[in-house]
């Protein structure tokens, strides 16, 4: 295992490489200690292009842990291909899979970490939820977040909250744009051209989001641009008089409900 390399990527889709250039950026492995696997010819050429310090192959090397990127019908397979390499901890991004299933598949002496990011990950800004495996010790959960930490932030639940988890975090990017087209569509509505319709919503929602991660409570800050008898007052009546919180809440639930089936 001397040659072996600290962590290998098993896909390089959009979310491996995400993790790969964060991983790089962040310092968290030295790039000399990195490999991505990736069975698409064209891709392996696309990766060496983003990535020339780290290496990019087409079949999983001696390593010391793995980052199974791959499709969920995938995961096992990887689990135990990546097991075979050497690898002693494995963290699995693969939507869905339970930690019975890839345990089952990574057999015992081998800490699995089962994590869910999200797609703002592309842009180093996800946030993921983590939940170990019945092997992994605090250090590996840590080893774990090292990981997912280059593109976000990562909280630990247990493994039965990773689908509520889903129904918020996972499935929430979707929440959010779906906002951001009927924001575009009523300002167009109203007689905004769309071009500049689609510049101020983008930007009304990277504003927002920036005092809602510097100050928290959503309450207060909404409550601050509310003034009493004025625009946002009348919009947000109509907001409530149309039940859009019980239709967030009922699109989480519904999420959630359709992570449990998949899982």
């Amino acid at each position: 295992m001397s040659d072996a390399v600290e962590l290998v990527i098993v896909g390089g889709g959009n979310m491996g490489a995400a993790l790969v250039g964060g991983i790089v950026a962040s310092g968290a492995f030295a790039p000399d200690g990195l490999a991505v696997v990736e069975l698409v010819d064209s891709r392996r050429d696309e990766l060496r292009e983003m990535f020339p310090d780290v290496a990019v192959v087409e079949s999983v090397p001696a390593c010391r842990g793995a980052v199974l990127a791959v499709k969920p019908g995938d995961a096992a397979a990887a689990a135990r291909t990546a097991r075979d390499a050497g690898a002693t901890r494995l963290l699995s991004i693969a939507a869905g899979v339970a930690l019975s299933t890839l345990e089952e598949a990574a057999g015992d002496g081998v800490a699995v970490v089962r994590a869910m990011p999200n797609t703002p990950a592309l842009v180093g800004l996800g946030t993921a939820a983590i939940a170990g495996g019945r092997h992994a010790t605090d250090d590996d959960l840590q080893w774990a977040e090292s990981i997912l930490s280059a593109v976000g932030i990562v909280d630990r639940l247990p493994e039965e909250q990773l689908d509520a988890f889903t129904g918020v975090a996972g499935s929430g990017p979707a929440y959010v744009f779906y906002v951001a087209e009927a924001l575009t569509e009523a300002a167009v509505t109203e007689g905004i051209a769309r071009p500049i319709a689609e510049r101020v919503v983008a930007q009304l929602l990277l504003g927002a989001s920036t005092l809602l991660a510097r100050d928290g409570d959503p309450a207060g800050l909404r409550a601050k641009v509310t003034s009493p008898g004025g625009t946002t007052a009348a919009g947000v009546r109509a907001l409530d008089e149309l039940a859009v919180r019980d239709a967030f809440e009922a699109a989480v639930r519904a999420a959630t409900a359709r992570s449990r089936e998949l899982g």
